[in-house]
C-alpha cells in the first residue's frame, strides 16, 4: 500500500477540567502527528497555556487558541507547517463563540495536506450556518483536506453533511461507525468525528475507550491513522 503514514488525533478535551495528567499520558500513548483540539485554551495567558499543553502532549503548538476560540492544532516534530490562519463564526446573541483553525502542513515525502479543526455549536439553529462556513474554508484548501471536529450531532445532521459532503468519514472507510465518542460516561453518541479527502487512504480507526480516557474528558479520543499521497 503506497503512501505517507500519519497517525491524526481529534480530541476534545473539555477545556482541561478533568485529570489533566490522564490527559497528557493519553495522547503520549497514542504517539499522534497532529492532534486536533477541540475546547482548547482561549483566555487569559492562552498562549503560555497552550505551549503548556502540547509541551505536556510531547507535541508543538501550529496553529488556534484564542484566535480560533479554543480550536487547537498541535504537531509532532516530524510534521512541517507551512501557514496557518484561524476563523469565527459570527456571534449569536446569549451563544458562545465558536470558530476553526487551519494548518497547511507536509511531512517528508508527502504531498502537502491542510489540518482543520472546528468545534459547532450545541445549538441546532446555529450549526448549519457555522457548517456552511467552515465549509467554504475547506473547499478553499489547495491540497488534500483532514478535517477533525466535535460536531455536536451525530451523523445525518444537517451541519454533518455539510462538512462530510464530498469527504471520506473515517469512522466508515473504517467500518467502525458504530464506536461512540461521547460521552465518556455513558456513550450514547457519535459526534466526533474526522474526515479526509478521498487522496487520502484510512488504514485504521479508533474511538480510544481506556480508564484514562473516561478520566481525561468527557469525550473519548478519535485515533485515525492514514496513509498521504506521496509528492510528485
Amino acid at each position: 500500500m503506497g503512501g505517507v503514514p500519519l497517525r491524526v488525533v481529534s480530541y476534545n478535551i473539555h477545556t482541561q477540567r478533568d485529570d489533566t495528567a490522564a490527559l497528557a499520558e493519553v495522547v503520549r500513548a497514542a504517539q499522534p502527528d497532529v492532534v486536533i483540539v477541540q475546547e482548547g485554551p482561549r483566555r487569559f495567558r492562552w498562549r503560555r497555556k497552550c505551549a503548556a499543553l502540547a509541551e505536556s502532549f510531547g507535541l508543538v503548538v501550529a496553529a488556534g487558541g484564542l484566535p480560533a476560540l479554543g480550536n487547537l492544532l498541535l504537531t509532532s516534530m516530524r510534521v512541517r507547517v507551512h501557514a496557518t490562519s484561524c476563523q469565527r463564526f459570527p456571534l449569536t446573541p446569549g451563544r458562545h463563540l465558536r470558530g476553526a483553525a487551519f494548518a497547511e502542513c507536509s511531512v517528508r515525502g508527502s504531498t502537502r495536506f491542510v489540518v482543520a479543526g472546528t468545534h459547532l455549536s450545541t445549538d441546532p439553529a446555529e450549526r448549519p450556518a457555522q457548517a456552511v462556513l467552515f465549509r467554504e474554508e475547506v473547499e478553499a484548501a489547495r491540497w488534500p483536506v483532514l478535517v477533525g471536529a466535535d460536531l455536536n450531532e451525530g451523523p445525518g445532521g444537517a451541519a454533518w453533511r455539510t462538512i462530510a459532503d464530498g469527504l471520506v468519514d473515517t469512522a466508515v472507510a473504517a467500518d467502525r461507525a458504530d464506536r461512540l465518542t461521547y460521552s465518556c460516561a455513558n456513550p450514547s453518541r457519535r459526534i466526533d468525528a474526522l474526515f479526509v479527502d478521498p487522496r487520502v487512504t484510512v488504514v485504521d480507526y479508533d474511538v480510544v475507550d481506556t480508564p484514562n480516557t473516561r478520566r481525561a474528558s468527557d469525550h473519548f479520543p478519535v485515533l485515525v491513522d492514514l496513509l498521504l499521497p506521496a509528492a510528485d
